[in-house]
């Protein structure tokens, strides 16, 4: 069977002061760790100056025909669409069609009759809106998105089902792809064109032929790469998804590199500079510096940049800009078993040389503090968005469980720290804050430390019917059923699926993905995009 590995051998002058065989032999390393052969793969560029400068085309696209991965084959690169329709946003604020402030029920009256305060185009692209992600709403309803072939206009029928919102809008920032939804159906609605007709046209405009939003699965043009699972054997599924403008965006590695090409040099014969200029930066007078025109903003190792990631099933896109550097990076994937994310910044690692080497990860405690007993550890933690750790002793060895994942055994390697007994990488480091709660700080090599707070155990008597009883939400025609197992643990009936849930203090119990607040015969259900879901007590 074939097997392909194409590379472009073009390297700056960044590239070639160390020796050209030597930089290809480390980029290959890190394109190919996660492609063995006969398996699915991976297409990865580098642009700087506005020159491709490294290229590489590795695995199958698809299994069936046998075909491998190159230049033509189109993948879906998911959320990293967002800066497109951002991009079509902006040539109608541009041509003064619409602007920031204006609210969308202009075009949407349907939507949140009852919210006094405006949501605005804006709010919309900085993820300000407070507007509830519709994947999270349609998982709370017991779907599976994307076995599923819903449209924009279902998604829009949803929400104007909401009747309240995550936050105030304005507030705060909470990534939710409803935004970019609504930003698409707004396209439409202003243009008087179809979202894939305007945005087609811009896509002509920057001579991208081969990309496109794909609002019809059964019409999606080809050569694909097909995403794979591998769960003991390649496995691919049937894409059926309808919705455009928070992804579904189908295109080419030669196109996103035309596009960074463009970004890298404001230069578009037929596209306006100053929309380029304006889509590369945050929103101009807004709060909200993380997030911009599809884009995220922060610091990598101590360098200014801008990124994105997108993930649908198994396709997985990277996006990596350092605009001081005029440096970009692609990568994207149709593996289940490559994370683009890791790859792509091993890449810029490199590229950054000691520059990366400025701020390095924190992964372990720094010191030894004071001895802390197991039978003082045991309880629960949580962080401030409620994320918890819940410690217990079973035949005199300490375990840790987190909720939708295994139990993890601990072993002792100081007064105060442990790590997972077969990971010692996953450390937890056990002190105590300014106000005397002790709390666990966990490490490990793919994250930031993060630190949980010991809750205070619950010690007056519970009494079941606080708790128990049948709840409904009406914007999701949803029902929770709840009945007391034992002390402190529960069971939740949701879509006629069984999990279990914990009382972690007198108002407040955790299921799975979820926060339950229980709040004057009312049940506040929150998870991750989605906040204070209003749920009635029927009995």
């Amino acid at each position: 069977m074939r097997y392909l590995l194409l590379l472009v051998v073009v390297m700056p002058k960044l590239l070639l002061a160390q020796g050209l065989d030597k930089w290809q032999q480390k980029l290959d390393s890190i394109a190919l760790q996660d492609v063995p052969p006969r398996a699915p793969g991976i297409a990865t560029a580098i642009v700087q100056n506005g020159q491709l400068v490294y290229e590489k085309y590795a695995g199958y696209a698809d299994f069936m025909d046998s075909s491998l991965i190159n230049s033509n084959t189109r993948f879906n690169i998911a959320s990293n669409g967002k800066q497109f329709t951002a991009l079509a946003v902006l040539n109608l604020v541009e041509t003064k069609q619409i602007n920031l402030s204006d609210d969308i029920r202009k075009w949407f009256p349907r939507l949140y009759p009852a919210i006094r305060e405006k949501i605005t185009v804006q709010s919309l692209l900085t993820h300000t809106s407070g507007i509830r992600d519709c994947y999270d709403l349609l998982s709370l309803q017991g779907y599976t998105w994307w076995e599923r072939s819903l449209s924009n206009a279902d998604i829009l029928a949803l929400l104007e089902q909401q009747e309240e919102l995550n936050f105030t809008p304005h507030s705060t920032y909470l990534y939710s792809n409803s935004n970019y939804i609504l930003l698409a159906l707004l396209v439409e609605k202003v243009s008087g064109k179809s979202f894939l007709d305007y945005t087609n046209a811009l896509f002509r405009k920057m001579a991208m032929y081969h990309t496109s939003f794909e609002p019809d699965y059964r019409a999606i043009r080809g050569p694909i790469a097909k995403a794979y699972f591998n769960f003991d054997t390649w496995t691919t599924y049937d894409w059926r998804w309808n919705v455009v403008g928070d992804g579904n965006l189908f295109t080419t590695l030669p196109d996103q590199v035309q596009w960074e090409k463009i970004v890298q040099t404001h230069r578009s014969r037929q596209l306006n500079r100053r929309i380029i200029e304006l889509s590369q930066l945050p929103v101009a007078g807004d709060s909200i510096k993380l997030y911009g025109y599809g884009l995220e903003f922060g610091r990598y190792k101590g360098i200014d940049y801008v990124f994105h990631e997108g993930a649908t099933g198994a396709w997985k896109a990277t996006l990596i800009r350092f605009p001081s550097r005029r440096t970009s990076l692609l990568t994207f994937t149709n593996t289940g078993k490559s994370i683009p994310a890791q790859q792509t910044r091993q890449m810029a690692d490199l590229l950054l040389g000691n520059a990366a080497m400025a701020e390095q990860p924190v992964t372990r405690p720094s010191t030894v503090g004071a001895y802390i007993g197991e039978e003082d550890i045991v309880g629960t933690y949580l962080t401030t968005t409620d994320f918890a750790f819940q410690f217990e002793v079973r035949n005199q060895q300490l375990f840790l469980k987190r909720m939708g994942r295994n139990d993890v055994e601990l072993e002792r390697e100081a007064a105060n720290i442990f790590h997972q007994k077969y990971d010692s990488a996953f450390k937890q480091a056990f002190t105590r804050n300014e106000q005397g709660q002790l709390q666990v700080t966990a490490y490990y090599t793919t994250h930031a430390p993060y630190t949980l707070v010991k809750t205070t155990p619950l010690t007056a008597p519970i009494d079941a019917k606080d708790y128990e009883g049948v709840y409904y939400n009406r914007e999701t025609n949803t029902t929770l059923h709840i009945r007391q197992l034992e002390a402190l643990n529960y069971e939740l009936v949701r879509n006629n699926k069984k999990s279990t849930a914990i009382l972690v203090t007198s108002t407040k119990m955790l299921a799975g993905a979820y926060r339950l607040e229980f709040l004057n015969g009312e049940l506040l259900l929150s998870g991750d995009r989605i906040k204070r879901i209003r749920y009635i007590r029927q009995h």
